[in-house]
C-alpha cells in the first residue's frame, strides 16, 4: 500500500492568468513543490543527502480550476515500483467540494549528488513511501 502525502496550496493573485484562473505553469510548479516536500519528509536522511530527483516527463489532466484566494488540497504518492533510475509519481488536486480538478503523472529520474549521474532506484529507497 502506498502512503499518500498531502499539502494545501492557495492561489495568489500572481498565480492567475488572463483567463482569470490559476495558470498551467503554476500547477506544474505545485506538482514539483509537493513532490520535493514529500521526498524530504519521507526519505531516509542519508538518501536525501546522497540523491536528488529531476523531472523527465509531466503528464497533466486539467478538469477544473480555481481563482485567487481559493485553496486546493494536493495528494501525492509513488505509483508502482521503480524502473531503473526512474520512478512515477501521481498528484491529485482536489477543490473544496472534494473533486479532483487537476491530476498528474510525473516521471522522475534519480541522480547522485556527487557525480550528477543517473542512479538505479533500489527498492529500499522507496520503502519509506509505503505504509
Amino acid at each position: 500500500m502506498v502512503e499518500p502525502y498531502s499539502r494545501q496550496f492557495t492561489a495568489a493573485p500572481d498565480h492567475i492568468d488572463e483567463l482569470g484562473h490559476v495558470n498551467n505553469a503554476v500547477w506544474v510548479q505545485w506538482i514539483q513543490d509537493i513532490a520535493t516536500a514529500h521526498w524530504e519528509a519521507a526519505a531516509r536522511s542519508e538518501d536525501v543527502a546522497r540523491f536528488f530527483w529531476v523531472v523527465v516527463r509531466h503528464e497533466v489532466d486539467y478538469r477544473g480550476n480555481i481563482v485567487a484566494g481559493d485553496t486546493v488540497t494536493a495528494e501525492t504518492w509513488i505509483d508502482g515500483g521503480a524502473h531503473g533510475a526512474k520512478s512515477d509519481r501521481r498528484v491529485d488536486f482536489r477543490n473544496d467540494a472534494g473533486n479532483v480538478i487537476v491530476s498528474s503523472r510525473t516521471t522522475w529520474a534519480m541522480l547522485d549528488r556527487e557525480t550528477q549521474r543517473l542512479v538505479r532506484v533500489r527498492p529500499d529507497i522507496l520503502v519509506p513511501f509505503e505504509s
